[in-house]
């Protein structure tokens, strides 16, 4: 099987972000690297963006530890272009798949597939989209959802205390507001929630860009790591909303491990 998830990811071909190139997603990776793959859902999906936010924290770690990084959304080539320059995540490692062909054939979940009479697709898919929001068919979402609002003393901080943050409809805040909510070096209550509360916006005020085809907003996504030798040596497969990561308090956790090497809690890349 594991052998398959490389055969199947080595075969791809996708449009390349950057320059709208149909090639392999394994184009221009170092030989010698690790190499990272992450097959996300719908671009303009919570789990896409906040995935990249946190590859994007650590990227001068994972060049540092010699992985090179690649991700494969649903979309098109204008989607994978607001999202780049949204999340600051390098076009020429993003690439598109229009109607998520590469999660069926490495068997992601496809989240709840509901046929709703008299419904299309696209509305069937809100409807499936909303129940898996309130939890059903949707493993840990809404205690995910919650951490995000009561924080996470497990969690590092997320917004420096000099960053200002934009997220419509509060007013900018800097990150200095959050200590009011608990203190420092940990994610504070309704930090996070902030977070996801710009991502949102910034796909609503964008959605056609973001979302030129709704059928596809339930299907989640994965996360498959190799060796330099394209051994597969770590994956995670995604079970519901907000389910990208197997520890949400840091998603690279099976990456770094020691919780004292993260970057600085001050720090944070294209808030």
């Amino acid at each position: 099987m594991q052998q398959n998830i490389y055969k199947i990811l080595s075969q791809a071909q996708r449009q390349r972000v950057s320059d709208g190139v149909v090639t392999s997603i394994f184009d221009n990776c170092p030989v010698a690297f690790r190499k990272l793959i992450l097959v996300l859902p719908q671009l303009g999906d919570f789990d896409s963006l906040e995935y990249i936010w946190w590859i994007q924290r650590d990227i001068e770690r994972l060049k540092l530890a010699e992985i090179a990084v690649r991700a494969i959304g649903i979309g098109d080539r204008q989607s994978g272009e607001y999202f780049c320059k949204f999340t600051g995540f390098d076009p020429n490692w993003m690439f598109v798949d229009a109607t998520g062909e590469l999660h069926r054939q490495l068997n992601l979940y496809s989240g709840l597939t509901t046929k709703f009479p008299l419904l299309s697709s696209g509305q069937s898919a809100w409807i499936n989209l909303m129940l898996m929001c309130a939890g059903i068919g949707s493993q840990g979402t809404l205690k995910e959802v919650f951490r995000g609002y009561r924080g996470d003393r497990l969690a590092p901080q997320l917004i420096g205390d000099q960053e200002i943050i934009k997220a419509s409809p509060l007013p900018a805040l800097k990150g200095s507001f959050f200590k009011w909510a608990g203190g420092s070096g940990f994610q504070r209550p309704f930090e996070l929630a902030t977070l996801r509360l710009r991502n949102m916006a910034e796909v609503l005020g964008n959605w056609n860009a973001y979302v030129p085809d709704a059928s596809y907003m339930t299907q989640r996504g994965g996360t498959f790591l190799f060796d330099a030798q394209n051994v597969l040596i770590y994956e995670h497969r995604d079970r519901g909303i907000l389910g990208f990561a197997a520890n949400p308090s840091y998603p690279l956790s099976f990456l770094f491990t020691d919780p004292a090497a993260r970057p600085n809690n001050q720090e944070i890349i294209n808030a």
